[in-house]
């Protein structure tokens, strides 16, 4: 198991087929302000990919802008509302197909409050991953190791934790509720981009 970082794109060729666990890490939580430095990407075969954007990046990365855009490929987020918004924001691709392990944890795990990737990790696979590095400072010249190892677990598990989760999606019968959820999630974060991030469209009053 490799962590490779690579510089504003991602090689081609590097990734498998099929289903890709991404993660973002921006300057901060509001996206039109806080810039895209980081997007971590893994095929679940054991590596972790980092591609990292300087300050005044073009955000050009055809070949994962290609990775994200691409309708044949599962795209695996926790909280994927966020990354979604910062990777159209930035990049200018919508992901689609995609998959939240978030908002599966939510509509399975019923039994606690407690859906944050770290508390998933632990029940459900049996891993303890640090995130002291959440809140570090991702626009520096230079990528400290532990950040390294955080950005990269954010993205080392989600395979894992997807079939666990669609288990117990289809042994609670919420697999077609969760799949409506997922296919609806890119137009909730066009929404954030849009101006609604905070109000229910849905709600009566």
């Amino acid at each position: 198991m490799s962590v490779y970082l690579h510089e504003e794109d991602l090689p081609a060729g590097v990734l498998a087929d099929g289903p890709v666990a991404i993660d973002t890490e921006t300057m901060g939580l509001i996206t039109p302000r806080d810039r895209l430095c980081l997007v971590q990407i893994s095929d679940g075969k054991g590596d972790e990919h980092l591609v990292r954007f300087q300050p005044g990046s073009s955000y050009a990365a055809p070949n994962l802008r290609a990775i994200v855009a691409d309708p044949n490929r599962i795209k695996l987020f926790h909280f994927g509302r966020f990354d979604i918004a910062a990777l159209q924001h930035y990049l200018g691709v919508l992901a689609a197909p995609v998959y939240c392990t978030k908002i599966a944890s939510r509509l399975v795990r019923t039994y606690t409050d407690r859906h944050g990737l770290k508390e998933i990790v632990r029940e459900l696979l049996g891993f303890d991953i640090s995130k002291q590095q959440q809140s570090s400072d991702w626009g520096g010249p230079v990528l400290s190791d532990a950040q390294r190892d955080y950005a990269a677990s954010d993205v080392r598990y989600l395979h894992a934790l997807k079939a666990e989760l669609d288990v117990r999606l289809e042994r609670e019968g919420r697999m077609a509720l969760a799949q409506a959820c997922f296919d609806f999630l890119p137009h909730r974060a066009l929404l954030d981009l849009a101006g609604w991030p905070e109000i229910d469209i849905f709600a009566h009053a």
